[in-house]
């Protein structure tokens, strides 16, 4: 068991013949992505969408488990209890609240990951004062690793990290970096809890930041779902022999991969936006305007209050559009509390079937 956390930049030659092979197609597959995000008009709704779904698998990984009926149910109704969604949509906030801080500052801070870290967990408790959680063989329960335990060694690592991140003085191409960046704040484990959270949501800034995304829409998640065991074999492989290549290898796969599903799937948003908006604007021209697809697009819900606010119209007269868009079977209506919810079930089936795709 090696304890020894090495400060970057790391002595070991990142960019082998397979890493620089890989780097081309994950480029190549991430500047797609970003290029046809540039394009959509309606760009916040795209990552609006996109942003939930994250939220969902990425507290997946850490067995917080909810479905997009509890989610919605959530997010529109401050009366429905459930945990494990309302943790999702805290997951939500923080990297909302992390691109705008990352579009604002072009730097990312440890007290930005501090930030990210209180939204997520909705607490103050900051950075760890005790040894974190240990990493055990589920098998034979035997310790693997040891987190620092120390708050001084932790934020000098932090600190260390944060130039690493913003400094570029190492000239290794910014994927490569990606990856060593999440294999180092994992391994600083500075939070109580929180910190694989944090540390996905890391990985899409870092790709704001570096310019390589305009748009927070490129999440590893469902990657890491998928690939569990592999991730933490490969995790154990830096810790314990220094590989790096096989680390770097996975991580840039995943974004190839990742890039390609994410084109998939808002070219699916986008499409739908684009159909439903012509077939409004042909059954129901008296009360068609892009506005109001947008809003019903938004989130994959809507409500009276969010259309009479959006549209700037009577509460009266808003009820009546989605009354209208209802009997035309563009939405569904749910009640829940006190409260009529209506569901855009166009989209919501895109996500649910984004969900069971493997």
């Amino acid at each position: 068991m090696n304890n020894d956390l090495k400060v970057l930049p790391s002595e070991v030659n990142l960019e082998t013949r397979r890493v620089l092979k890989q780097l081309t197609m994950s480029h190549k597959s991430l500047a797609e992505l970003k290029g046809f995000a540039d394009m959509i008009p309606n760009k916040y709704i795209i990552i609006n969408a996109v942003i939930i779904n994250e939220a969902k698998d990425s507290s997946e990984i850490e067995n917080i488990i909810t479905t997009y009926d509890e989610l919605f149910k959530v997010m529109s109704s401050e009366s429905y209890k459930s945990p494990a969604a309302k943790e999702v949509v805290n997951y939500r906030t923080a990297l909302w609240h992390g691109y705008e801080l990352i579009k604002e500052k072009k730097f990312l801070s440890t007290n930005i990951i501090i930030e990210i870290q209180g939204l997520i967990e909705s607490n103050r408790a900051g950075i760890r004062n005790l040894p974190g959680t240990v990493l055990k063989n589920e098998i034979t329960g035997e310790t693997i690793y040891n987190p620092p335990g120390d708050k001084k060694e932790i934020l000098s690592l932090l600190s260390n990290l944060e130039l690493y991140i913003n400094e570029d003085y190492d000239n290794v191409d910014p994927l490569v970096n990606l990856a060593v960046i999440h294999y180092q704040f994992e391994s600083i484990h500075p939070f109580y809890d929180g910190n694989g959270r944090t540390g996905r949501i890391l990985n899409v800034l870092y790709l704001v930041l570096k310019d390589l995304l305009d748009s927070p829409i490129l999440y590893l998640s469902k990657y890491i779902i998928r690939n569990k065991t592999i991730y933490y074999k490969l995790f154990q492989e830096v810790r314990n022999n220094q590989n790096w290549e096989d680390w770097i290898l996975f991580i840039l796969q995943g974004i190839e991969k990742t890039a390609n599903e994410t084109l998939i799937l808002i070219k699916e948003i986008n499409d739908l936006m684009e159909t439903t908006a012509v077939k409004i604007k042909e059954k129901l021209p008296k009360i068609y305007s892009k506005e109001l697809v947008d809003l019903i697009f938004f989130e994959f819900y809507t409500k009276i209050s969010h259309i009479k606010d959006g549209l700037g119209v009577s509460r009266k007269t808003a009820s009546n559009y989605l009354s209208t868009l209802e009997k035309e079977g563009f939405l569904l209506s749910e009640k829940i509390g006190r409260e009529r919810i209506y569901i855009n079930k166009d989209l919501f089936a895109i996500f649910k079937k984004v969900g069971t795709r493997n």
